[in-house]
């Protein structure tokens, strides 16, 4: 995330000192609200921002195979997989480093 300086919340600030002596009202917070929440937006949409497990289904459509070539990656080892109850679980991390072999 990128570090938010006083000129970004106070544009019309030009020495952050002055700051010390200010009165902060619901208007300055509303503004630090909502420039926190584009920020927090930014960070959570950005392309690299991946989930760490995938379901089957995720994962055959990432890969565009069949639930057979799945079972079979998982079979042979080729995939590590996690199970939890009636739920396969990859690790996407493990995903890239299949492809990549």
């Amino acid at each position: 995330m990128n570090n938010l300086n006083h000129k970004s919340l106070f544009p019309e600030t030009d020495n952050i000192e002055l700051l010390n002596h200010q009165v902060v009202t619901k208007r300055d917070l509303l503004n630090f609200g909502n420039l926190l929440l584009n920020e927090l937006k930014n960070a959570t949409s950005n392309d690299a921002t991946q989930k760490q497990w995938l379901k089957s289904s995720e994962v055959r459509s990432l890969l565009k195979i069949s639930p057979g070539t799945l079972q079979n990656l998982r079979i042979n080892g080729t995939l590590k997989y996690k199970r939890i109850g009636g739920i396969i679980y990859y690790k996407y991390e493990d995903i890239v480093k299949m492809l990549n072999q």
